[in-house]
């Protein structure tokens, strides 16, 4: 028995999800460090890929379970999907070119977009939105 499109979309979702996060803090991590490894090229581009396969992914979702944001049923997509903006601009301040006014401003940042991944993935796993 073969795998479905649904269950082979999820599956690449997933792993996305893991990688950005995963990558989200080692790049914190260089950043704040000092680490020479943040300015590597595969370092600059590799975010943008993952990134593209979890959007790619997560479009084949809400195209093939029909979840739609912006509607009754997708409410919980709606928020996730301004979860997602949220975390961007976070991680901008976190892991900016230059670095924010403080280190604590850039801490804070990392912080936040951690707790807005946990909200972003809660959102996912439950469909339960949170602003009802």
């Amino acid at each position: 028995m073969g795998v479905s499109l649904f269950h082979a979309l999820l599956g690449v979702h997933l792993a996305a999800v893991a990688l950005t996060v995963s990558f989200f803090v080692l790049r914190y991590w260089w950043r704040y460090s000092g680490s020479p490894r943040i300015d590597a090229r595969w370092v600059r581009i590799a975010p943008h890929c993952i990134d593209t396969v979890l959007f790619l992914s997560g479009a084949g979702l809400m195209w093939k379970t029909g979840y739609l944001p912006f509607t009754d049923k997708g409410a919980w997509l709606t928020e996730k999907l301004f979860g997602v903006i949220i975390y961007i601009v976070l991680g901008f301040i976190a892991l900016g070119r230059r670095r924010p006014r403080s280190q604590q401003t850039g801490f804070i940042a990392f912080l936040l977009g951690l707790v807005v991944l946990y909200i972003i993935i809660k959102l996912a796993t439950t469909r339960i939105p949170l602003l009802g």
